[in-house]
This record gives C-alpha cells, structure tokens and sequence, in this order.
C-alpha cells in the first residue's frame, strides 16, 4: 500500500514550538461570515434574579476576527452576561445569535460545540486530573468516543486516543505549559489560568471568552497573554471576548471596549474613546488610578 500523502501547510494551524506538530485549526466561521463581519450578536439581553435585575437591555456583538472586551466594576453584571452567552444562564429577556445561529438559553455544551470556548473567574479545573487529561475533557464534544474511563479496544478508538494525547501535548506546550503529566492541582496559579486556556482550546473554538485571565499573573505573564491574544486571532483566526481588569491588557490588545455599570452599558467604542469618557472615568476608570 502506498504511503498517504503528507498534509500540505494550513495558514490557520495555530503555532507551536517548531519541535511539534501545528494542531487542528479552529472551525472557520459558517458561509458569508467573513472576518469583520458579526459572529456573535446579543440583542436587548437581560436577566433577572427575583427582583434585581443583574443585565438590563444590552445589545453587543463580536465581530469575526476581532478582540473585544467588557470592562466595569465589581457587580456590574459582566460574568452574568458571559454565563447567557455560554449557556450557563437563560436570560429573562433577549436573544443571543452566533455563526448565524440562534443559540439563546442552549445547553452549555451545545453552544460549546456550535463554536463559543470559555474560561471562568474562578478557576474550574478537574484537580485530580492531570493537565492533558483536562485539556482532553475540553475536546469531548468533538470526539466520538469517552475519554475519561474507557477502555479503547476498537483500532478507531485507540487512534482517536493517540491523536488527541498528541493535540492536547501541543495545545499546552503551546500556552507554555511543557508537563502534561502534572496534576492540575499541582501547577501554580497562573499555570492553572494556562490550562483553562488550553482546555478552552481542546474544544475548537471560534469564539474564546476569557473570564479575567490575567488574575495572579505578574506583569509578565500578563505581557505573554496579550501576546498569545494577539496570535490566536492574526495566526488561527479566532475572535476572543475578554473581560479583565488589568487596563493596561485591555487597551493594548482590544479592538473595542464595551463598559457595564448597575448592569447597564454605560459605554462602547474604540480604547482611546472609552479612556477618556467621563461616564466611564467616573464610574470605573477613575478608581484604577
């Protein structure tokens, strides 16, 4: 039998050390979306926990190739609104279209699979797993057999086990996590923010929501995140929501910034018209002085 003929060069394939193999590219987005275009659309959203409303009437979107964020105060509804993009929440009122497709109050692994990958404020990761382990558990919803507890008897399945060790391998190395085999509780706490991106990743995202990434992280670390930002949407083609606190990575790597207070958008343009509104430097910039 002849040899199969080698995989030409995917300009999307997302970098790695040269020592490993690039991953699978992430999914492109779906016919007529092209970068610029919208991905994710969120109309008049709003949710409500018995008589306090946490998100009242916000309208954003997420255009395909872009890098946007959501800045505001402690308790201005920010994490509420990423849990009904995700699925977490079902919002009391609105609609949530993403990659043509309206996904508003779907199941978290639903909307996991359509294309939209996240990390939390508080770190969730499987402690007793090991990093590739985790990394592997945010593959699943691409995979066709379990990885956590089966026994791969089947050729197919024991393939489709080597490939996504191997994956999950780069998918590390690539956030610069080199110990697949540590305990995920073992690795220091922005090794730990690592891995959720890496995890996130595992599922082929279009979209990457970032929950406060940078937290614990030094001023470098949080330097290679907004490179690694940087090189997910110009070298894989992905859009990243973000929400974070540390000003200086916000206004170095977004390419708009929309601000929540009381659960209401108070605020949106581009990082220099943000800076200097006085809604905003009022209600949130003033206090990062």
């Amino acid at each position: 039998m002849s040899p199969e003929p080698k995989p030409t060069a995917d300009k999307h394939a997302l970098p790695v050390p040269e020592t490993a193999p690039g991953p699978t590219p992430a999914p492109v987005p779906g016919p007529g979306v092209e970068r610029g275009d919208t991905l994710l659309l969120a109309e008049n959203m709003t949710k409500q926990f018995g008589g306090l409303t946490a998100v009242n009437d916000v309208t954003f979107q997420v255009p395909a190739g872009g890098i946007v964020s959501i800045i505001g105060p402690n308790g201005a509804g920010k994490t509420t609104f990423f849990n009904m993009l995700t699925g977490l929440y079902k919002p009391t009122l609105g609609r949530v279209s993403f990659d043509g497709r309206n996904i508003t109050g779907k199941r978290p692994d639903i909307v996991t699979k359509a294309g939209v990958a996240r990390t939390f404020q508080n770190i969730k990761l499987f402690k007793t797993m090991t990093a590739m382990e985790n990394v592997q558990v945010g593959m699943h919803v691409h995979l066709r057999a379990r990885i956590a507890g089966s026994i791969f008897t089947t050729p197919f399945q024991r393939r489709e086990e080597r490939q996504s060790r191997e994956r999950a391998k780069e998918l590390l190395e690539f956030v610069g996590l080199r110990r697949p085999e540590a305990l995920a509780a073992g690795l220091a706490y922005g090794d730990q923010r690592r891995l959720e991106i890496a995890r996130a990743l595992g599922a082929k995202p279009k979209l990457l929501l970032l929950d406060e990434p940078t937290a614990g992280m030094n001023p470098q670390e949080s330097a290679e995140l907004t490179a690694l930002m940087e090189t997910l949407r110009q070298e894989w083609g992905l859009s990243v929501l973000l929400i974070e606190h540390d000003m200086k990575v916000v206004m170095n790597v977004s390419d708009r910034i929309t601000v929540l207070d009381y659960g209401e958008k108070i605020a949106e343009g581009k990082p220099e018209e943000v800076r200097t509104n006085e809604r905003v430097i009022e209600a949130y910039l003033g206090s990062q002085a």
